[in-house]
């Protein structure tokens, strides 16, 4: 498998986030920031390691590159924004499981700190 299908993907996440954002699908916003988020991240983890954990925890996921990349900006992003990755995390599960619905300004959140990783994450991507 190419690891470079996680970036590809997970940009075309964030791209249907904002699409949804725009038909208020705020419960969809949220589910795709989370994808975007964690397939970036793994393909990080992947370019460094050679894999990636299997895991959906994208808080886990985020501490690892710090730990591997030495980020403070995304130490940084995390430490300002880990309530909202939490929830996220929770997002992607009850997507499936649970009816659950999120208002405007939640999915607002969500999209900007999705952006906002994304944009960290190519900065790591270019650096190494």
């Amino acid at each position: 498998m190419s690891y470079e299908i996680l970036r590809r993907r997970a940009e075309s996440f964030l791209r249907h986030a904002i699409d949804d954002f725009d038909r208020r699908d705020y419960d969809l916003v949220l589910f795709h920031v989370e994808q975007a988020i964690q397939l970036y991240a793994k393909y990080l983890l992947y370019r460094r390691l050679g894999d990636f954990p299997k895991t959906h925890s994208i808080v886990g996921l985020l501490k690892d590159l710090v730990k591997i990349y030495g980020s403070k900006e995304l130490e940084s992003v995390i430490g300002s924004h880990i309530e909202l990755l939490y929830l996220l995390e929770e997002s992607y599960i009850t997507s499936r499981y649970i009816p659950r619905e999120y208002d405007p300004e939640i999915a607002t959140r969500a999209l900007e700190l999705g952006k906002r990783l994304l944009e960290v994450f190519k900065w790591l991507e270019k650096a190494s």
